[in-house]
């Protein structure tokens, strides 16, 4: 795919500001913060833009609502590197998609471009009317589909939807953690999923399963994809490199040949990645290290909860706490005797001493299935009470 026909497709999503010559992808949905963020970006004139606009004049929004916006710098030599490497790990040279994401999240712009780039088909469709059963007429053993992993385990739910997820060539699960559990289910139902493993800063996926792969009970994030090297720093840290890599946050613009990320996570013998969690949410209690996904993963097994995230606060005895937060729409079910069975899977020092509810319309999960951690802290230091184990 040329510049033009980049552009063409850009224009073409209703959600793209051009400014100076660069084009920043914005979220309509926007609060006063993001927005203000923006316009601050936008302001800058271009005799300040650090880099030339032949390179990296495509703004991918990452972060925002809480940690600032900011934009990774793009152009269609990365995104073309990324569709590339894509088609070559799946062996596909045509992709059509069923898509459900916004185009101004990276995992939903690439779904256009790979489609646009191999002359596949893509179609756009309201997340909302796929939960309610509402599905295109099209073809779906000809498409694959993107799912962030709560989506998966709303439509798991519905044995029509089950059936017609049956018939994808591939389900991508990525924006978050699989937990096993929620694997397992799919797995037993047929499904040809495939974990991947990707950020805004890569062009969306650099590592995924194949379907034939977790069929046969791999739950790791599975082997790079061609375009791109994936390497582990010494402290555990996941580093990427490739042609798909970003040209540096807006105003700047400078190729690197690695991002070193946030993200634990380590090669099992195989060469296939596994991710642990990010080092930013690792939990210090007592003295022990706590990985809030190895927690999450045993409390989404015991069925008792919509969601749940496991976050750290302040202790004056144990330096940090374990805290369980979750959705409110069952809490009769949360009982003591319940907890103690939970807990049996859990080591000592793994077990949330608190049990926070939190309202639905307070999860701080976007429609991308990303949770904001940060707001959800926030929430838990200004709660009055909990219910406890």
């Amino acid at each position: 795919m040329d510049r033009a026909e980049l552009k063409t497709l850009l224009r073409a999503t209703g959600c793209v500001e051009e400014r100076n010559g660069i084009f920043f992808l914005c979220d309509p949905r926007w609060g006063p913060p993001d927005r203000a963020a923006m316009s601050a970006l936008e302001n800058v004139a271009l005799a300040d833009l650090r880099g030339d606009r032949e390179t990296g004049w495509l703004c991918i929004p990452t972060g925002g609502t809480g940690g600032g916006v900011r934009f990774a710098r793009h152009d269609e030599k990365t995104l073309g590197a990324a569709v590339r490497g894509f088609c070559a790990h799946f062996g596909m040279a045509r992709v059509n998609a069923l898509d459900v994401l916004p185009a101004f999240h990276v995992s939903g712009l690439m779904a256009r471009v790979r489609c646009a780039a191999t002359g596949g088909q893509h179609v756009a469709w309201p997340w909302k009317d796929l939960e309610a059963g509402r599905w295109p007429a099209a073809r779906a053993d000809e498409m694959v589909l993107s799912l962030v992993p709560t989506q998966l385990q709303r439509l798991l739910e519905s044995p029509e939807a089950v059936e017609r997820l049956r018939g994808f060539r591939i389900i991508f699960v990525g924006g978050g953690p699989i937990w096993p559990g929620l694997a397992d289910r799919a797995a037993a139902a047929g499904l040809r999923l495939s974990p991947s493993y990707g950020m805004t800063e890569t062009a969306a996926m650099v590592a995924a399963l194949r379907p034939e792969e977790f069929l046969a009970g791999d739950r790791t994030s599975g082997a790079s994809l061609p375009h791109a090297q994936i390497s582990i720093s010494n402290e555990g840290l996941i580093r990427v490199g490739g042609e798909s890599l970003f040209r540096g946050y807006f105003p700047d613009c400078a190729q690197t040949r690695e991002f070193q990320t946030e993200d634990l996570g380590e090669f099992d013998a195989k060469g296939h990645l596994r991710i642990l969690g990010r080092r930013d949410a690792v939990i210090i209690t007592g003295g022990k290290k706590v990985h809030p996904s190895e927690v999450e993963a045993v409390l989404r097994a015991s069925g008792s909860f919509a969601d749940v995230a496991v976050i750290g606060l302040s202790d004056h005895e144990w330096g940090e706490i374990v805290v369980a937060c979750f959705v409110a729409v069952n809490e009769q079910a949360m009982t003591r005797e319940k907890l103690e069975l939970i807990h049996r899977d859990l080591a000592p020092h793994q077990r949330p001493k608190r049990y926070l509810p939190v309202a639905e319309k307070d999860w701080p999960r976007n429609a991308q299935g990303k949770l904001n951690r940060a707001t959800l802290r926030r929430l838990a230091m200004r709660a009055p009470g909990s219910s406890a184990t």
